[in-house]
């Protein structure tokens, strides 16, 4: 009888782990809603992705020892500085990296971009992060519309055009 019970008991922790398991490992997809985040920049300002809503993001994971994170930052700076700031916001994630290296590198090459610490990795995690860098673009409603993986030349017209046709929805 004791084995029987054991057994059973077994077979229900076993039962309730794979529930458990399965239950919050959504991440973000293409045509679906963005994950929800709040986060802090580096001039201590807080962003939560939902409070956004009404507007385009461009949402980029990076890191200043990513060799390609760090060519693709002069023309996301000239991207930030040429769409409507009504209309448009780039949050710039770091991911696993320094506070500290991420401001000497935002200074020397002048980005005025908001710079998001997210040393804890609680937003990576949500939206599948692979690497760096990583690009979503997410659309007035909150839907993903767009994943970049890799560095992009920002400021090309592909791009800007491809911004502009989001923002004018």
């Amino acid at each position: 009888m004791k084995k029987r019970t054991i057994s059973a008991i077994l077979t229900c922790c076993f039962l309730l782990l794979l529930v458990a398991c399965g239950s919050d490992t959504q991440v973000a997809e293409v045509g679906k809603a963005a994950p929800d985040f709040s986060l802090v920049d580096r001039q201590g300002k807080t962003w939560t992705l939902t409070e956004l809503k009404g507007q385009v993001v461009f949402v980029n994971f990076w890191a200043t020892w990513c060799p390609p994170c760090r060519e693709e930052m002069p023309s996301m700076q000239k991207l930030y500085d040429m769409l409507p700031k009504d209309k448009f916001k780039m949050l710039a994630i770091l991911n696993n990296d320094s506070p500290t290296l991420a401001d000497s590198f935002a200074a020397k090459l002048g980005l005025t971009m908001p710079i998001l610490d997210d040393q804890a990795n609680t937003v990576g995690p949500k939206y599948g992060l692979t690497g760096v860098p990583e690009t979503f673009i997410i659309n007035k409603k909150g839907k993903i519309v767009r994943k970049f993986m890799g560095p992009a030349q920002w400021d090309d017209a592909r791009y800007i055009d491809m911004l502009q046709i989001f923002i004018d929805q």
